[in-house]
């Protein structure tokens, strides 16, 4: 029997990263099997397009690090070229609000360093002079984007590995996979391997990996088309001229994009309605295969793009690629540790593996090596989908996602694929009362009330039509009282003798003591923000917790890791209970006159037993919004009767509900964090402003000594800024004069206070003389510093 540190399954351009990026880090004990040759599945048939256009800056690293990889390093390293065609890129539109999407990733960009342009129709025409730019309102350029040969670039990779002692087993597919103690017994025809990790590069047979591994990878190959023309003699033309490669050219409302190939022209279409393929396992021979042309799918597209290159249909089409690439539910890939099994990692799911893959071998490695991400991966992290995302989630989302390859990303955007998988016990009751619903980890959750029940708004970048029912449901919570359906928290008890230490040990702050509640942040190992719980303790041996509803598998395998070193049981109680909100300066008043209980002398941060409207509730006093309230965490089966008698109760005194846009607008009134966007694993508790939840004295954690040695090298600030038409959201700039001295991470309009709020982090202290902006869709509005929050500073409404 073979023994190894690590085993990577697939031999695409991501499991071959990972095996580079290992031995570079000194793992060289790493073996890859693959199951045909190298770049076989996806990788050898992709068009090998690289670019740094990206919403988010974890993606966008992924991509540029690709881009430098295949560029520079890979040449250098091996004095062999990998077929890097340094051309830039652009995007064009005749859409308005796709101008606004563009205008946002050039700010982010900006920030990140990696700036791209945007750009005028006039431009459009000086850097692709083949173009049409009848109707075009603008683009983006980007400039350091280009082309790269995927199976040249996978084995300058390999070679490199196998140098640093790396080994690949060609022709080995892997049969079995067996969690043992300490690791994984992985089954090949040549005989059983033991090693301490697995990780799962799959690609096309990511899915029926995981399910080897007793894991749920809810990736789907889709086919996807594209066709290599003949010799243009446009093109041909240009090349005999001594003029440089054209820059790859996208439309995303026509949904295609070119690029030149020689002295011909690639140009690859994406249609609404997706083919998926071999959804329930890939055939066993299939390798390095295509399937036939179906070009009557992509008819339409062909003929826009075009009408839009004319000279395309100057060529002939030599070729047609119709292969199989990976989606996941979102689009991005899967890395990160599998869930619920030990040294299991999943690198795969990616339906741009070569433009991602660089980055995403170094991404996973540092992660293995390190105990920790390199930068926030919850854009990544294989543990966003829970058991929900089955067969049905993970096709619909799939196909929604292809034929929005290339569609507009709006600020609270909710697409329709995949809905309403799990539903709170009051979800209907939601729904009749106008609720206006939006999807959080598989979860309907209202997001606001619509008056008289019409939810018609249209996605936009400028204030949204919900504007004023938010502010509707605002009044209500801060003037009288309103109810919310909080049903989505993940919610966990911890129960045993040792519950005491776990919880003392579990972050940065001290347990609270039994009728208490606190705030601990999890640490990863060099101190940043891993998970954020509010923790009550119900007695010296049972706490309950609760957390983000995207962090439940994240946080449940974080939560079982910590017990292992103490006499604990740790129990996933998110579908078995309910919450409801009760808030405003009125919800004590409701809530004892449905109970015989008292209200009047329970403390802030405390919990009781009680009981409303006849059934028993585990009420918590606590509040996100900054007003008196409580949270009402009771079984499903309660939940109806109890909200209906509160409802009622409620209705004279003006009581109303409240949905996730004003509970965000009210919480950053306060300044508080949100986990996964203002806390994330890039910053430190300390750095994010939570310095009264650090306590280290005399205390041992995960992170502390990490938390301890690390500069703060970011201050989170609470900003408000110059109203506008638009207002802030994530990814501003935060400018001094020229330069850009941080970035948003959340921001609304502030109801109560009559203006526009953001949290930002600021990677400098700066000049107080010289005034600040946060640059929003290409507009810099003036920006101050709060050096309190702007709503009750004191506290007094929540203590009341």
């Amino acid at each position: 029997m073979t023994e190894t540190q690590v085993v990577i399954i697939g031999g695409g351009v991501m499991g071959v990263s990972l095996l580079y990026h290992l031995t570079k880090l000194g793992w060289s004990d790493v073996l890859l099997l693959e199951k045909n040759d190298l770049t076989h599945g996806s990788t050898w048939h992709a068009a090998g397009l690289c670019t740094h256009f990206a919403h988010n800056p974890t993606i966008q690293e992924l991509r540029a690090r690709s881009v430098r990889l295949y560029r520079d390093i890979l040449p250098a390293e091996t004095g062999a070229d990998c077929g890097f065609h340094a051309t830039g890129a652009m995007r064009i539109t005749c859409n308005p609000d796709r101008m606004d999407e563009f205008r946002h990733v050039a700010g982010l960009s900006a920030f990140t360093g990696y700036p791209l342009e945007v750009l005028t129709p006039e431009r459009i025409g000086a850097l692709h002079p083949l173009a049409q730019l009848d109707g075009l309102v603008g683009g983006i350029f980007e400039p350091d984007d280009g082309h790269v040969d995927p199976t040249l670039a996978t084995n300058a990779m390999a070679r490199v590995a196998v140098q640093n002692g790396g080994i690949i087993r060609r022709n080995s597919p892997v049969t079995s996979l067996v969690p043992v103690p300490g690791g994984w017994r992985v089954g090949t025809a040549a005989g059983e391997i033991t090693t301490r990790h697995v990780v799962n590069a799959a690609g096309t047979w990511g899915w029926e990996v995981g399910q080897m591994m007793g894991v749920n990878v809810p990736s789907v190959p889709v086919l996807h088309q594209y066709l290599v023309t003949d010799t243009v003699p446009d093109v041909a033309g240009r090349i005999d001229s001594g003029l440089a490669e054209l820059p790859i050219i996208r439309d995303p409302e026509e949904s295609w994009y070119v690029r030149q190939e020689r002295d011909g022209l690639i140009l690859g279409p994406y249609e609404k309605e997706a083919a998926v393929w071999s959804v329930d396992g890939v055939p066993p021979e299939f390798g390095a295969e295509l399937l036939p042309p179906d070009l009557d799918r992509v008819e339409p597209i062909i003929e826009a793009a075009m009408a839009r290159i004319p000279v395309l249909a100057t060529g002939g089409v030599k070729t047609v690629v119709n292969g199989p690439i990976t989606f996941t539910p979102d689009a991005n890939p899967l890395i990160g540790p599998a869930h619920g099994q030990a040294n299991a990692w999943l690198l795969t799911g990616s339906s741009m593996g070569v433009m991602e893959g660089g980055g995403a071998g170094w991404f996973l490695a540092h992660w293995m090596t390190h105990g920790e991400p390199p930068m926030d991966a919850l854009a990544v992290d294989s543990r966003r989908f829970g058991r929900w995302a089955d067969r049905t989630y993970r096709v619909d989302k799939a196909i929604e996602c292809f034929g929005l390859q290339f569609g507009v990303h709006y600020p609270h955007e909710e697409r329709p694929a995949g809905r309403n998988r799990r539903l709170s016990p009051l979800h209907e009751r939601m729904v009749s009362r106008g609720a206006v619903m939006g999807a959080a980890h598989g979860w309907e959750r209202p997001n606001w009330f619509a008056p008289g029940g019409n939810p018609e708004v249209t996605d936009s970048f400028a204030r949204p039509g919900w504007f004023g029912p938010v502010a509707r449901d605002v009044r209500a919570a801060s003037e009288r009282v309103a109810l919310a359906d909080l049903s989505v928290f993940s919610k966990f008890a911890v129960t045993g003798p040792g519950t005491g230490a776990f919880l003392d040990s579990l972050g940065a702050n001290t347990a609270p003591v039994p009728g208490r509640i606190g705030l601990i942040h999890a640490l990863t190992p060099g101190g940043g923000v891993l998970s954020e719980f509010t923790v009550t303790r119900l007695g010296d041996d049972h706490a309950y917790l609760t957390s983000a509803a995207a962090a439940e598998e994240i946080d449940l395998d974080l939560l079982r890791e910590h017990a292992r070193a103490h006499d604990v049981k740790i129990r996933n109680e998110t579908e078995e209970r309910t919450v409801i909100g009760v808030m405003g300066p009125l919800s004590r008043d409701l809530l004892a006159g449905l109970s015989d209980d008292d209200f009047s002398d329970f403390p802030w941060l405390g919990w009781r037993d009680v009981t409303v409207a006849g059934h028993a509730v585990r009420a918590l006093r606590l509040s996100y919004i900054g007003e008196l309230g409580w949270e009402l965490h009771l079984p499903c089966a309660d939940v109806g009767a109890v909200f209906d008698a509160l409802d009622a109760a409620a209705e004279p005194m003006g009581g109303g509900y409240y949905g996730a846009y004003a509970a965000n607008a009210m919480r950053l009134e306060k300044g508080y964090r949100a986990w996964g966007g203002d806390l994330t694993t890039e910053r430190s508790p300390r750095e994010a402003g939570l310095e009264a939840f650090v306590k280290t004295r005399g205390r041992a954690f995960v992170g502390r000594d990490g938390l301890l040695a690390r500069p703060d090298n970011w201050r989170m600030v609470l900003l408000e800024i110059e109203d506008g038409d638009v207002d802030p959201f994530y990814a501003h700039g935060v400018c001094q004069g020229e330069r850009r001295i941080g970035i948003v991470t959340s921001g609304a309009y502030g109801h109560r206070v009559g203006a526009p709020l953001a949290l930002a982090y600021l990677r400098e202290v700066p000049d107080p003389d010289i005034p600040l902006s946060v640059e929003i869709l290409g507009q810099h509005r003036a920006a101050h510093i709060l050096t309190t929050p702007p709503y009750d500073p004191t506290n007094s409404r929540m203590k009341a």
